[in-house]
């Protein structure tokens, strides 16, 4: 009884306080629009920082001189099918030729009395596998095979691109941890001074013998709601401005397709109902606590 009485007096109380109400739920609504652009940031940083990571770590197989086109391409099989490669190329000394001549223009002419360039296989390995480490072990990996002259990767960039990633990671928990900061209290502000301006309501109650449970479940039912409704106007803005940003940077969409929105609006709800739960529940207490009888 006491459920559905708190159901019925949450809901009602979104209507009677319009004001207050749309007050507390417009600043739970940019509350949960920062914290949604911080998560989104964040997720397409990672994809990016994956995508990144993969690109500097490629490495490339150059194979001896005197291998056959046969060899070369089952031996362009097996690096395929090594764990930990996502991607490969082979370069076939005909390929390499066509490229030198096209990098280096009409003075390559100069370098071609006889073939010279070897054959090779181009590696992209995946994002688990784009470390120091792991590429380290892949490097020795592919050095064992025998017809393998060669394997080269750029590791001093792949080194130097890991400090930058970790420091730019430090510092976007750092900010995020201050935008989530700033929302709370904006939201908890904005829920205890409209719990505040109905302090004659809940003194009201207490000399009527209601317990501080019975007062405080209307109170979090409103907060859920006003949560609940701040989390789906979140959305909209949120989507608006990914579409709006997806159509400038259409790189956007091809780096993790719907699922980095669909987590979005997933964290969003989730996360305004318990800003409104903890909200309501934390400002309704202390006004209860201190609220005077006489």
């Amino acid at each position: 009884m006491s459920l559905s009485y708190s159901i019925r007096e949450g809901v009602a109380s979104l209507r009677r306080a319009k004001f207050a109400s749309a007050a507390s739920t417009s600043a739970m609504a940019v509350a949960l629009v920062l914290i949604g652009l911080f998560l989104l940031l964040s997720l397409e940083a990672n994809y990016v920082s994956d995508w990144l990571r993969q690109r500097v770590g490629e490495l490339e197989l150059f194979l001896e001189d005197d291998v056959s086109e046969s060899l070369a391409i089952a031996m362009h099989e097996r690096a395929r099918n090594t764990p930990g490669v996502a991607e490969t190329d082979y370069i076939s000394k005909a390929a390499a030729q066509a490229v030198f001549r096209r990098e280096f223009g009409e003075g390559s002419d100069l370098f071609f009395d006889e073939p010279f360039l070897p054959a090779s296989i181009k590696l992209r390995v995946s994002s688990s596998y784009a470390n120091p480490d792991s590429l380290n072990a892949l490097v020795d990996h592919f050095e064992s095979w025998a017809r393998v002259d060669e394997v080269i990767f750029n590791q001093p960039l792949l080194i130097k691109v890991q400090k930058n990633l970790s420091l730019i990671r430090t510092m976007g928990l750092w900010l995020g941890a201050l935008v989530i900061l700033a929302s709370v209290f904006l939201v908890g502000n904005t829920i205890r001074l409209t719990i505040y301006a109905r302090r004659l309501l809940i003194r009201t109650m207490k000399l009527v013998g209601a317990t501080d449970t019975f007062i405080r479940r209307p109170f979090i039912v409103e907060g859920v709601l006003q949560g609940l409704l701040a989390s789906i106007l979140a959305c909209l803005a949120l989507f608006v401005l990914y579409g709006f940003v997806s159509s400038y940077l259409p790189q956007m969409d091809s780096t993790g397709g719907s699922g980095p929105l669909f987590l979005l609006i997933v964290a969003v709800l989730m996360m305004g109902i318990f800003l409104g739960w903890v909200g309501s529940f934390f400002a309704v207490r202390r006004f209860i606590k201190h609220v005077a009888l006489h």
